[in-house]
């Protein structure tokens, strides 16, 4: 996927599930919080700010630690 951007917060690592959140953007469009919903086995997003985060705060993830079931989800989210 073209200029597809996936991160995580080190800052939320302290309080949640390190492997249950991410985050996304493509080339300087808005950025999408992914969360894994344990009672119903799916990645829900939503739309966030920059403002209601620091976009600093992100580090880039590795594409090997996203989760399969995520990138799928990704691939149907971000359709070309």
């Amino acid at each position: 996927m073209n200029g597809l951007r996936v991160y995580i917060n080190p800052d939320e690592a302290n309080t949640l599930d390190y492997h249950s959140v991410f985050y996304s953007c493509r080339e300087g469009g808005p950025y999408y919080r992914w969360r894994y919903e344990q009672s119903n086995g799916q990645w829900i997003f939503s739309r966030v700010q920059p403002v209601e985060f620091t976009v600093k705060s992100l580090s880039p993830a590795n594409w090997k630690d996203v989760p399969a079931t995520l990138q799928a989800r990704l691939n149907e989210h971000y359709l070309e």
